[in-house]
């Protein structure tokens, strides 16, 4: 897939799921802006990890009580559909498994099935693209 086709990917999701208007805080606007600007450049895990990024800071900007809760918590906490509760579980499990490596040196897997590994980045990539916008435009007003 080109760059051209993942930015056309991206704008029609945005077309799909954004039906009408939305206020987000500038750090998540920032935070959006990069995850696109990485996944349409094929950088699938740098794409990822700053997706649960934005989407934590959109769930805490909506429905933090303390400001300290954990991701976990603020899936928890908020009042969305269980359908994108699950895929927000799933894409903090996934983010969590590139960013806490408790066996460093057991990477046989991505070193001899390399491809499976990319295509699984892609999949994750494209279902973190949706998902954060899913997140961020959840409160829409026309």
């Amino acid at each position: 897939m080109t760059n051209d086709e993942r930015w056309q990917y991206l704008v029609a999701l945005d077309e799909e799921v954004l039906k009408g208007g939305v206020i987000l805080s500038e750090w998540c606007c920032f935070i959006v802006r990069e995850t696109d600007v990485a996944c349409a450049s094929g950088a699938n895990l740098a794409s990822i990890l700053p997706v649960v990024s934005g989407i934590e800071t959109y769930l805490k900007s909506e429905y933090s009580v303390t400001g300290k809760e954990r991701l976990i918590d603020l899936i928890n906490l908020a009042s969305i559909d269980d359908g994108l509760k699950d895929d927000l579980h799933t894409l903090r499990k996934y983010r969590n498994k590139w960013v806490h490596i408790y066996e460093p040196l057991d990477d046989e897997k991505l070193l001899l099935r390399s491809d499976d590994s990319e295509f699984e980045l892609l999949q994750m990539a494209f279902l973190a693209a949706r998902t954060l916008r899913r997140t961020t435009y959840e409160s829409q007003w026309v």
